[in-house]
C-alpha cells in the first residue's frame, strides 16, 4: 500500500508516517523506482502495534525500543494490549459514571461528596508503562539502582570512582572505531562492572546503550566526560553484544 492509503486506513496523517520513518520507528519495506514508499502487510502489523502503544500513552522513543527488540513477541504484546485496554475501559467507565453523577449534582438532583467527585481520576503514574517496563524495559537499571541504594556511603563512593574511571577510559578512546580491540576491551570492562550491580543479558546491555542516546538525560551526563561519548558507547556496546550472541 502507498503511504496515503495507509494513512487513510489507520486514521493518521501522511506526515505522521513520514515522521515514523525518519526516526526509525517504522520504515516501509519497499520503495518504487520513483522513490514512493510501499508498505507491506508486515509493516501494517507493526503499525498496529505502534498505535496500540500510543493509545496507552507510551512515548515514541520507548515504542521504538520495544518493537525493535530482538525478543519482542507480537502475540505477547497483543495479549498485554488486550489486558491493559480492558483496564483502561474500566477506568474510563468509572470516570464517565463520575461525570454523569456530577452533572446530576450540578442540576440539584443528587448530592456528591468531594471524594466522589474525583472517583476514577489517577494521574500519579502510568500503570501501562510500568507493566511494559517489566517485560521489555529497563528493569536491570532499576535493579542496579536498588543495589546501589543498599550500599554504605563509602562503598557507593568507591563504585562511583570506578565507574568514572571507566567512563574516562572510554572517553579517551572515543575517536577510535567502536569495533577496535581497544574499544571492545574497555566496553567489556563496563559490561562486567554493570553485572556486578545487576543482571544484564547481552541484549539488555545493547538496549541500555541505545538508551544512552535516546534519553537525553543519559546523553547529557555521559557526554560530560567527552562530547560524543554516549554515541560511541552505544555503538561499542552493540558490537560487543552482537559478537557474543
Amino acid at each position: 500500500m502507498m503511504v496515503k492509503e495507509v494513512a487513510e486506513l489507520a486514521g493518521i496523517s501522511v506526515r505522521t508516517l513520514h515522521h515514523y520513518d525518519e526516526i526509525g520507528l517504522l520504515h516501509p519495506s519497499q520503495t518504487t523506482e520513483a522513490g514512493y514508499r510501499i508498505y507491506t502487510d508486515e509493516d501494517l502489523a507493526k503499525l498496529q502495534q505502534i498505535l496500540y502503544f500510543r493509545e496507552l500513552g507510551f512515548p515514541l522513543k520507548q515504542i521504538r525500543q520495544i518493537v525493535s527488540s530482538t525478543d519482542f513477541d507480537r502475540m505477547e504484546a497483543m495479549e498485554l494490549h488486550h489486558k491493559l485496554l480492558l483496564e483502561k475501559r474500566i477506568r474510563l467507565e468509572r470516570m464517565i459514571e463520575t461525570l454523569e453523577k456530577t452533572m446530576k449534582h450540578e442540576k440539584g438532583e443528587i448530592n456528591m461528596s468531594n471524594q466522589e467527585k474525583f472517583a476514577g481520576f489517577d494521574f500519579s503514574s502510568n500503570p501501562y508503562e510500568q507493566e511494559a517496563r517489566e517485560r521489555w524495559g529497563d528493569q536491570a537499571v532499576d535493579e542496579s539502582n536498588a543495589k546501589l541504594g543498599s550500599l554504605s556511603k563509602s562503598e557507593q563512593t568507591k563504585l562511583e570512582e570506578e565507574m568514572n574511571a571507566i567512563y574516562r577510559k572510554l572517553a579517551a578512546l572515543r575517536q577510535l572505531s567502536p569495533e577496535s580491540d581497544e574499544a571492545q576491551e574497555a566496553i567489556g570492562e563496563w559490561y562486567r562492572f554493570l553485572n556486578r550491580l545487576g543482571s544484564y543479558s547481552l541484549e539488555a546491555f545493547k538496549g541500555l546503550g541505545q538508551m544512552y542516546v535516546d534519553d537525553e538525560r543519559f546523553t547529557r551526563n555521559i557526554d560530560k566526560f567527552g562530547e560524543g561519548l554516549a554515541v560511541f558507547m552505544r555503538d561499542a556496546m552493540a558490537e560487543y553484544a552482537d559478537r557474543r550472541n
